[in-house]
């Protein structure tokens, strides 16, 4: 039996340590993560518009200027920040299905275009992954970890992961619709009676997607041509879409509180997100 005591106390002895290790550092990232959103909160951007004038829409194609009209009210102010909270199912699988479940806090800053999206995705045994994407003063951020354990992704900096932040800050301005005014940055293409290509610039870093009207005249989708997709350590480009609905009323607003988004390769349509929005709460311009 003595043996199977020193073995009971080898396992106390491995817990203690795993779960003094997972404590640090779980308090280390959201250091962190409090360090990003901080940076993200003092980037002040230009100043300038304060309200939503429908005159500005003179000129924009006509599926967006129908789109704004209907997504915004006459004399609102714009936004400057948003804080939501979100729920879902994640793809872990970049070849096959691995659906989890996650949680996720977003901030947002609209005046100089920046994210960060702070998740937990469930694993198994009570073991979860957190994940921090962001886009902030002109660089990207992808990274998941194991807290106190492991780095299971780091990647960070410009080219081609700014790039994919940036179209996710752009792709998902139907939460806050006043940043797709000219005034705010965007410039708007004609391409057809039920789509636009907006095109975004933050300092260097440039994208355009082709945003999708639908029948009600409001956005069903938006698409890339090209987006960096992380396969294991490599970029690889592919092509790239988000989709929206349940649209609601929110402060004088028409958002989505709903949407997925996807790879589109050739092997078919590859979907690895679906969420739901819960918690919406706007920052406007005084």
């Amino acid at each position: 039996m003595v043996w199977l005591f020193s073995v009971v106390l080898l396992l106390s002895a491995l817990a203690a340590v795993a779960a003094l290790l997972g404590a640090r550092g779980l308090r280390l990232w959201r250091v962190q993560t409090g360090a990003l959103a901080a940076r993200l909160g003092a980037e002040p951007g230009p100043a300038g518009v304060t309200h939503f004038d429908p005159a500005e829409l003179g000129g924009l194609p006509p599926p967006v200027q129908r789109y704004l009209r209907i997504a915004l009210t006459a004399g609102q102010p714009l936004v400057s920040g948003v804080r939501l909270t979100q729920s879902g199912t994640i793809n872990l699988s970049p070849a096959g299905r691995r659906w989890q479940r996650f949680t996720a806090e977003q901030q947002v800053a609209t005046r100089r275009p920046g994210f960060l999206w702070e998740a937990r995705v469930g694993l198994f045994a009570g073991l979860s992954v957190r994940v921090q994407d962001s886009y902030l003063a002109g660089a990207g951020l992808l990274h998941a970890a194991l807290p106190g354990w492991l780095d299971m992704a780091r990647q960070q900096g410009g080219g081609e992961l700014a790039r994919g932040e940036l179209m996710r800050f752009l792709a998902e301005t139907p939460w806050y619709p006043t940043a797709l005014l000219p005034s705010q940055g965007v410039q708007w293409a004609a391409v057809d009676a039920h789509h636009a290509d907006a095109t975004l610039a933050d300092g260097a870093v440039s994208v355009t997607l082709r945003f999708k009207f639908g029948d009600a005249g409001l956005v069903d989708s938006v698409r890339s041509e090209a987006r960096g997709r992380l396969v294991g350590r490599k970029m690889q480009m592919a092509r790239w879409e988000g989709r929206w609905r349940d649209w609601v009323t929110r402060n004088g607003m028409r958002v989505p509180m709903a949407g997925e988004v996807a790879w589109l390769l050739l092997d078919g349509r590859q979907t690895y997100l679906r969420g739901r929005l819960g918690k919406l709460r706007y920052r406007f311009s005084a």
